[in-house]
């Protein structure tokens, strides 16, 4: 039986980029509107699909009850230290049997729900992937149908899941949202964005 459209929203990163000490957790920092990164983050994807599984590192005990409290069912990679590919291969394993997913990044806290919907309207209409695109750039999240399983199944390392977009089609989703493109990787992202 399959779950539907499920969204994927990746937090088991360690943000050194943000804080090379680890200090301060990037997920957890207020943006301009007060909300933290990663909460927003699970709100655009909620406010898009009825599904949202979080993935988080182990230890961030924080995170995980901020982003259950926000609605995301939160589940813990034990290998996240391992790369990008195995949160995300971990997410999917919790998720087989759906339709598909949209794979978001929780340092993403930009992008609008209507570019999640229309992203899983892509899928759900038969493109087997989908991204969006913005001023002639592609961006994130990145929406998959389950036909692509194996594959993304084989992903390691910190890739994530560039190898599929590059060897197979993928529906490009005209967008007008910006936060497509805007991740937050330095403190000065927090609030350079509203």
């Amino acid at each position: 039986m399959s779950d539907g459209l499920v969204g994927i929203l990746l937090a088991a990163g360690r943000g050194a980029r943000f804080d090379a000490t680890g200090q301060r957790n990037k997920l957890l920092q207020p943006i301009a509107s007060g909300e933290e990164v990663a909460v927003a983050a699970a709100r655009n994807l909620i406010a898009a699909l009825p599904s949202v599984l979080a993935v988080v590192r182990p230890g961030n005990d924080t995170l995980a009850a901020r982003l259950s409290e926000a609605g995301c069912k939160v589940t813990v990679c034990e290998q996240s230290d391992e790369g990008m590919a195995a949160s995300l291969v971990h997410a999917l394993s919790c998720k087989r049997t759906a339709q598909g997913w949209v794979i978001a990044l929780a340092d993403m806290p930009y992008v609008r729900p209507a570019t999640i919907s229309a992203l899983a309207a892509a899928i759900e209409k038969g493109a087997g992937i989908a991204a969006p695109v913005t001023a002639g750039r592609r961006g994130n999240p990145v929406a998959f149908a389950n036909r692509h399983l194996d594959e993304l199944l084989q992903l390691r390392g910190d890739e994530g899941a560039r190898k599929l977009l590059n060897a197979h089609q993928v529906t490009a989703i005209a967008v007008d949202d910006p936060g497509i493109l805007q991740d937050i990787d330095k403190p000065s992202d927090l609030h350079a964005w509203n």
